[in-house]
């Protein structure tokens, strides 16, 4: 309930906006602009509060989602250029792209996919402008995530990609997928989604012709976990929060680590510390989380000894 809470908190704060008692408090507060998933808020400020940052006494957070549509994202990137915060918190490339394109002189600490194929960064040693922050597809995880499927889903032979489509360089991340699809001798059709509109489109486009289902990246919605659960597909997500709204299962990152270090970043950038000279940092903490309600649902049995070596079961 406490990450319920909190999110319902923070939409509750985004809704009535700060009064003007609130505004000439926090008018002086170094100020971070936040565009991501709520969901992430949490684990971002219990960071930041362990660095001496508290929201709405030591700093101002302004929270923003662009909720899957690109043109958002550029909106809210000019928001924030024209209410002069002192550093952008940014998830997910094309979301990066937007503020990027916006300012070149605010620090961006961005948790995205490939930062230097999508020119974000000149290196991950040396980013050399005004973005740092976390590089998630260096680490290809694809062949893992599809041989942890096969474990669990018998007969596993049609896989369905579902991938948005408006990130920079889903084309590399595809030709991972295939490759790794193709090493398993799995056949894998890719589904191009672009608006979170598309999903229903999609899961018509793949019913009766799926064994499951791989979500690339960060998803344009969490109903892609239900409607799979309806349709009986299996699934795997990137990320647990998936997992929570009905997936099968996940592996990849561990999320409070990855938001933990993105305040980290943004604390030494509020202290001084320049984007260009913060390196670019990969992860090292990966969570492997099953759903067995999940699993009964769509009548899979699920071997002991997967569950003994995943990180987490939701039951």
């Amino acid at each position: 309930m406490r990450r319920r809470e909190f999110i319902t908190l923070v939409g509750v704060a985004a809704v009535m906006g700060p009064s003007p008692t609130r505004a000439e408090q926090t008018r002086k507060l170094p100020i971070i602009g936040f565009l991501g998933p709520a969901w992430s808020a949490q684990d971002f400020e219990d960071r930041l509060r362990e660095l001496g940052w508290i929201a709405g006494r030591t700093v101002a957070i302004e929270y923003r989602s662009a909720e899957g549509h690109t043109e958002r994202s550029n909106e809210i990137a000019t928001e924030f250029v024209r209410l002069k915060v002192n550093v952008i918190v940014t998830v997910g490339g094309s979301p990066t792209l937007a503020v990027k394109r916006a300012t070149s002189l605010i620090p961006i600490v961005s948790i995205s996919g490939d930062p230097v194929g999508s020119d974000l960064v000149a290196s991950l040693a040396r980013p050399d402008g005004n973005a740092t922050g976390l590089a998630l597809n260096p680490i290809s995880l694809a062949g893992k995530r599809l041989e942890l499927l096969r474990e669990v889903v018998p007969g596993f032979r049609r896989l369905s990609v579902m991938v948005n489509a408006n990130s920079p360089g889903f084309k590399n991340r595809m030709d991972e997928v295939q490759a790794a699809a193709a090493a398993l001798g799995l056949e894998a059709t890719i589904l191009e989604i672009r608006r979170a509109d598309d999903v229903a489109s999609a899961f018509e486009a793949l019913r009766d012709r799926a064994d499951a289902l791989y979500a690339v990246g960060v998803p344009l919605t969490f109903a892609i976990a239900p409607r799979a659960l309806s349709a009986r597909i299996p699934t795997m997500f990137e990320y647990r929060e998936f997992v929570d709204a009905g997936g099968l299962m996940s592996y990849g990152v561990d999320a409070t680590h990855l938001w933990r270090l993105a305040a980290t970043f943004v604390d030494r950038i509020l202290r001084g510390a320049k984007p260009a000279d913060l390196p670019v940092q990969q992860p090292t903490k990966f969570d492997l989380v099953i759903n067995l309600k999940t699993a009964r649902a769509l009548g899979l049995k699920v071997p002991e000894s997967f569950l003994l070596r995943a990180d987490e079961v939701v039951e």
